[in-house]
């Protein structure tokens, strides 16, 4: 058989043991070099390339329901210091009711995560996302898992702050390192987030032409809805345009000299607006926007 190995930046350096090993069963290997953002980019370009009969996408748990090459995917596990877990959950955090998730990494621990909170006299809320494929997983566009109304906080064990960071709830986000038991509690910055959104709203009210920004990568492609915002955009007399890549980057959309980009990609696209230098809205954003001119309008 004939597949492609695919790897996010940080699990690279595992490629040639994979490799090997596949090659040892009788397969002809290839290794993709592009860049992995998630579950949801596949590296199919490369895969028709070299004809491949499948794809082995490594460190996210399955994603897509369907795609034209078939995809294995494998999870990468990293095993929590869960005495500091413990210790943390004990110390650091003082809300009882808790909605309680964490990453595709740590997600085999999961059950004893939750163990940990309830002996530490908790009540704990556990969810699943629609895009997520776990109960209790995260993901940086599907935080689901941790929509309770119930819940007087949210809990996140990762090992960084990107997931945390797009999670707009109006009560306070934790995030417990899975390493070192360090907690944090990051509201702030996720009001900062909402602030900025906000900003990049307003921005776009006086924009008269927009970019609508249309990825090619698989779990990310949705030409329909594209066009239906640049219908829309295009209804209020205003001028837009429908742009696709697979990677969606300030450098090679900037000098198309739109006023704003409209996201239909990745949502925490828009949480990067200074690099853009010009706003960029998710569709519910733009939907405030329209509401903004419609007012305007009357």
């Amino acid at each position: 058989m004939k597949i492609l190995l695919q790897f996010p930046e940080g699990l690279k350096k595992i490629a040639l043991e994979h490799a090997e090993k596949y090659r040892k069963e009788g397969n002809e290997v290839f290794l993709s070099a592009s860049a992995c953002y998630g579950a949801c980019d596949l590296a199919l370009d490369e895969a028709r390339a070299v004809k491949a009969d499948k794809i082995i996408h490594f460190g996210h748990a399955p994603f897509l329901k369907a795609s034209p090459i078939p995809v294995e995917y494998v999870e990468y596990h990293e095993d929590a210091d869960l005495d500091k877990v413990k210790e943390a959950v004990s110390s650091n955090i003082s809300e009882k009711k808790i909605a309680l998730a964490t990453t595709v990494q740590h997600i085999h621990q999961f059950s004893e995560f939750k163990k940990l909170f309830t002996e530490a006299g908790k009540e704990v809320f556990v969810g699943k996302g629609e895009l997520a494929h776990h109960e209790g997983q995260v993901l940086g566009c599907d935080f689901g898992a941790l929509k309770h109304e119930e819940a007087e906080a949210a809990v996140i064990i990762a090992g960084g702050l990107f997931h945390g960071a797009g999670i707009f709830l109006e009560k306070p986000v934790y995030v417990i390192h899975p390493k070192t038991g360090e907690v944090r509690n990051i509201s702030d910055e996720i009001e900062k987030a909402k602030k900025r959104r906000k900003g990049a709203v307003l921005k776009a009210v006086d924009a008269e032409s927009f970019g609508v920004m249309l990825s090619t990568k698989p779990g990310q492609f949705k030409p329909e809805l594209a066009e239906s915002l640049a219908k829309k955009i295009r209804d209020t007399g205003r001028k837009a345009e429908v742009i696709i890549a697979n990677n969606l980057t300030p450098d090679s959309l900037n000098n198309f000299m739109f006023d704003a980009f409209v996201n239909t990609a990745c949502p925490r696209i828009a949480d990067d607006q200074e690099s853009f230098g010009k706003p960029v809205l998710n569709p519910d954003m733009l939907e405030q926007v329209l509401g903004i001119w419609k007012e305007l309008n009357k």
